[in-house]
C-alpha cells in the first residue's frame, strides 16, 4: 500500500425547482440520499460544507479522500443518483493527489491531513497553478522562496494547510485547502502571502471557495427551509 490519496473538492449546485416540491417529497430526497452516502463513507472520508450565500455557483461542498479514484467515482456516482443528489450538479470539480512536499523535509502539525482530527469551522479550498518559469528556475532558487513562504505561514499557527497534487489529473497544478476557526486570521495570512516572492509565480489561484462545516443532514435541511 502506497502514502498517496486522492483528495476531491466537489462544488454543487442545486437545482431551484427541488425547493418547490412539497415538504414531504423534500424530506424523502434528503433521507435517500444520506442513506445512499452511508455506505461510501466505508471506503471514502468525507467533510461536508455549507456554501449557501458564499458562492454564487453552489450550496454545498463535499471534501473527500479515497485509496483510489475508483472509489471517488463509485461514490460520487451513487450520490448523484439518490434522492436529491438528482437534483445537485457538480459546479467546480477539483482532483489531485496527497504525496510529500519536495521543499518541506518534516511536516509540521500545521501542514499534515486535514482529514484527521477535529474539523475547524471554516475550510477554503482552490486550485493553484504556478508559471513555466517557476519550474524551469534552478532548484536552490525555488527552494529559497519556498522557505519565504512556509515561514509566513508559520506565524499563523490557527491556519491549517492540505496541499494536493493534480499534474497529469486536472487543469491546476495543485489543490491548495486550508483550515481554521479564525477567518481574520486567513484573510491576513493571504494578503501577507500576496506580497511575498512566491506570489510573482501563480498563473491561477481562483476560485477561492469557503465553507461552513456542519452535519450534512443539517445542511440539507437548511436547502429544503428547514433551517437550523
Amino acid at each position: 500500500m502506497t502514502d498517496e490519496r486522492y483528495v476531491s473538492a466537489t462544488l454543487l449546485r442545486l437545482d431551484p425547482a427541488w425547493r418547490r416540491r412539497s415538504a414531504a417529497d423534500r424530506q424523502a430526497d434528503i433521507d435517500a440520499f444520506c442513506a445512499e452516502l452511508g455506505p461510501a463513507t466505508q471506503r471514502i472520508t468525507q467533510h461536508a460544507y455549507s456554501t449557501s450565500g458564499l458562492r454564487t455557483e453552489g450550496e454545498l461542498l463535499l471534501w473527500r479522500m479515497a485509496q483510489t479514484p475508483e472509489d471517488l467515482e463509485s461514490a460520487a456516482a451513487r450520490m448523484l443518483s439518490a434522492g436529491i443528489g438528482r437534483w445537485l450538479a457538480p459546479a467546480v470539480s477539483l482532483l489531485g493527489m496527497t504525496r510529500p512536499s519536495q521543499y518541506v523535509r518534516k511536516p509540521t502539525s500545521q501542514e499534515q491531513s486535514l482529514f484527521s482530527g477535529e474539523r475547524s469551522r471554516y475550510l477554503i479550498v482552490y486550485p493553484f497553478t504556478k508559471s513555466t518559469a517557476w519550474y524551469l528556475s534552478p532548484a536552490d532558487e525555488r527552494q529559497k522562496v519556498m522557505n519565504g513562504h512556509m515561514k509566513i505561514g508559520h506565524h499563523y499557527p490557527q491556519v491549517r494547510q492540505l496541499l494536493a497534487y493534480s499534474f497529469g489529473l486536472d487543469d491546476q497544478d495543485f489543490i491548495v485547502a486550508y483550515e481554521t476557526d479564525d477567518l481574520p486570521a486567513f484573510s491576513d495570512l493571504v494578503r501577507e502571502l500576496r506580497g511575498s516572492e512566491s506570489r510573482r509565480a501563480t498563473v491561477r489561484d481562483t476560485p477561492i471557495i469557503v465553507g461552513i462545516h456542519r452535519p450534512l443532514g443539517e445542511i440539507l435541511s437548511m436547502l429544503s427551509g428547514g433551517g437550523r
